[in-house]
């Protein structure tokens, strides 16, 4: 069953509350149009300010920046391509072993990958999540 996609509606543009003695500190923020346009779309979306979307981001408690990020992207694609050419590989060696009737040598060395390219999937989970086995 495929998922609808539904139109996102910006939420209602609501004031920061009141910080005790107002907010006094003024950062200025060098951008270039493209990275302006970009970030009010994306305040638009969420229905706040540009202004308000980057102290939420900057607060938000995500500690990853966006390179450790694509560098976690690339550690999955990798690990999700590995993956895959185990489960080739399994799959070739099944049907060799159904056609002969005996286990190829070359198991024991495929299951060492897939334990190997679970352990890759795990230290990246982890770090994903900010956490250590």
């Amino acid at each position: 069953m495929a998922a609808e996609s539904t139109p996102s509606r910006p939420r209602k543009v609501t004031r920061l509350q009141r910080a005790p003695g107002g907010r006094q500190n003024v950062v200025k923020v060098l951008m270039t149009d493209e990275e302006k346009v970009q970030i009010a779309a994306r305040a638009k979306v969420a229905g706040v300010s540009m202004q308000r979307l980057m102290i939420e981001a900057a607060l938000a408690g995500d500690e990853q920046t966006a390179s450790e990020r694509r560098g976690l992207i690339a550690e999955f694609a990798g690990a999700r391509r590995l993956v895959a050419a185990i489960g080739r590989n399994l799959n070739q060696l099944t049907r060799a072993a159904n056609a002969s009737g005996e286990v190829p040598q070359e198991v024991t060395a495929t299951m060492h990958a897939a334990a190997r390219a679970l352990g890759r999937l795990s230290e990246a989970t982890d770090k994903l999540s900010g956490t250590s086995r």
